[in-house]
């Protein structure tokens, strides 16, 4: 067994096909927090709607491998232009998880790819 917590969070990572959820209970232009798993191998992600659009991005910073949350499934901007990170205030894009600002600047969040089917969010192949 490995000691990087960031590993073992990896191994809860869901596997293509879960069922994250309704389409319609992610709020237009709002985010909405999953979990797997439980204490230091929970493995966290969270899906961003935009429009007819959704985009998932696991909860881990690049920078330190913390979770990005400010507070519990909130992970914007007040305008919601960006992702933030509440432990050192990096910005990242919302399309392409790119740091745009802070201490890993050039870095990219973890995207977990999702798909929307029959108004149904999952867990999508990885392109």
């Amino acid at each position: 067994m490995t000691l990087d917590p960031h590993a073992r969070r990896q191994s809860n990572r869901p596997e293509p096909g879960v069922v994250l959820g309704r389409f319609d209970d992610i709020p237009d232009g709002g985010t909405k927090l999953f979990s797997f798993g439980k204490g230091y191998e929970r493995f966290q992600m969270f899906v961003l709607r935009r429009g007819d659009d959704v985009l998932s991005y696991a909860n881990d910073c690049p920078h330190v491998h913390g979770p990005l949350d400010w507070k519990p499934g909130e992970f914007l901007t007040e305008d919601a232009d960006y992702i933030v990170c509440a432990m050192h205030g990096a910005v990242f894009q919302l399309d392409d998880g790119l740091c745009v600002g802070g201490p890993c600047r050039g870095d990219h969040l973890d995207s977990v790819p999702v798909e929307v089917i029959n108004g149904t969010v999952i867990v999508a192949e990885s392109i």
